[in-house]
């Protein structure tokens, strides 16, 4: 695994690579900081094209990311992990839509902690996520890191943050 850091003005991001694609992103700072693992080797050459994109996202220049994905988890994971990248920038969805999404709509406490799960946060816009009724709920980098991705995209896109369904 190689890794590099990517500054934001919320802490720095952790982005880690295998052969087969990204395989992490995760800010070092929040409810759940990820620190690299002692094995892994910091490469910031092999991560610039990474962390490029991400840079270009804070910058608010980049909506969409064109990076090889390669998360690891079950099939239900990835189910909600796909369903998580078709929210649009700037937009919110709950968790019940995207247990619909994949077919399941009693599904949404499995949703959720899928999408706690997530290991590309921001590429996997598990922050897109909000409850039914329009509140934050949790975010691995916290809610304050997840306020901010939604006001950041939300700045750029012309939408303004409400309850999904409304």
């Amino acid at each position: 695994m190689r890794y590099s850091f990517c500054d934001s003005a919320q802490g720095p991001l952790l982005v880690a690579i295998d052969k087969d694609g990204l395989r992490y992103v995760e800010f070092v700072r929040g409810e759940r900081p990820v620190m690299p693992a002692l094995e892994w080797l910091r490469d910031d050459v092999a991560l610039a094209p990474f962390v490029a994109q991400f840079e270009a996202y804070f910058a608010g220049r980049l909506r969409r990311f064109t990076l090889p994905l390669a998360a690891r988890g079950t099939p239900f994971q990835q189910s909600v992990w796909h369903a998580l990248c078709d929210i649009p920038y700037g937009e919110t969805v709950s968790y019940l839509d995207i247990a619909r999404a994949i077919g399941n709509p009693k599904a949404v406490r499995a949703v959720g902690a899928a999408n706690g799960q997530n290991p590309l946060s921001i590429i996997v816009p598990c922050h897109r996520v909000i409850g039914r009724n329009g509140e934050l709920t949790g975010y691995g980098g916290g809610i304050p890191i997840k306020r901010w991705l939604l006001a950041l995209e939300q700045e750029g896109s012309g939408f303004e943050l409400t309850p999904p369904g409304v």
